[in-house]
Formats: structure tokens, C-alpha cells, sequence
């Protein structure tokens, strides 16, 4: 039988995109159960050195007496899906930028002649 957890079973919302330099703050909530399926799935998948050696060792710490810190669903702005686009608007444009009136200096064509 295949004991691999699935992307959807895992204990982090995609997983899969979360970047390696964070993943350490990410998995601060999760206890040995969950970084067991991180560490499972990963070397299933991925199998990406780095991310094998943080998930191995914030295991062997839990193993060693740590305790699970932070919250076990922590944000993951990077990944987000609620995000649409620019927050850019008529309300945070700047002001217009009129040319002088004797015409733009970098531009030959409208100098004054």
C-alpha cells in the first residue's frame, strides 16, 4: 500500500510553491506528524536536497523534545491566489506630467523652431 500522502492530504497549502528559504518559519507549527508527511511526500516528489535536510532536522528537533511553535497554517502571500493584479487604481496614480510649453528637450521633434 502506498503511504505517501497526497499534495491535497498535505499539512501546508501548496506546499509545492512555498520557497525553501521560508519553508524553516513554515513548518515551526507543525509536529512530527506533519513534517513526517512533508519529508515523505517531498522525497517522493521532489526529493530536493535542501529541502529534505531542513524537514529532516526540524524533525530529529521535534523528536528531541521541541515543541511545535507558532500556527500550524501559517501565510503563504507567495502563493496566494486572492491576489488579481495591480493595485494600481486612478486613486494611486501620481499627478499628470505636462511637457514644458516650449516642448520636451530630449525630443528633437518638439523643440520650438
Amino acid at each position: 500500500m502506498n503511504d505517501i500522502p497526497g499534495h491535497d492530504e498535505l499539512p501546508l497549502a501548496d506546499y509545492d510553491h512555498i520557497p525553501s528559504g521560508t519553508l524553516p518559519s513554515r513548518i515551526s507549527g507543525l509536529d512530527q506528524g506533519g513534517v513526517g508527511q512533508l519529508l515523505e511526500y517531498e522525497r517522493a516528489h521532489g526529493n530536493r536536497l535542501p529541502v529534505v535536510q531542513i524537514l529532516e532536522h526540524r524533525l530529529e528537533t521535534l523528536k528531541g523534545g521541541a515543541q511545535p511553535s507558532g500556527t500550524s497554517a501559517p501565510d503563504t502571500p507567495e502563493v496566494s491566489r486572492t491576489q488579481t493584479g495591480s493595485k494600481a487604481s486612478p486613486e494611486t496614480a501620481g499627478p499628470p506630467v505636462n511637457p514644458p510649453p516650449h516642448g520636451v528637450p530630449t525630443n528633437p521633434s518638439q523643440q520650438p523652431r
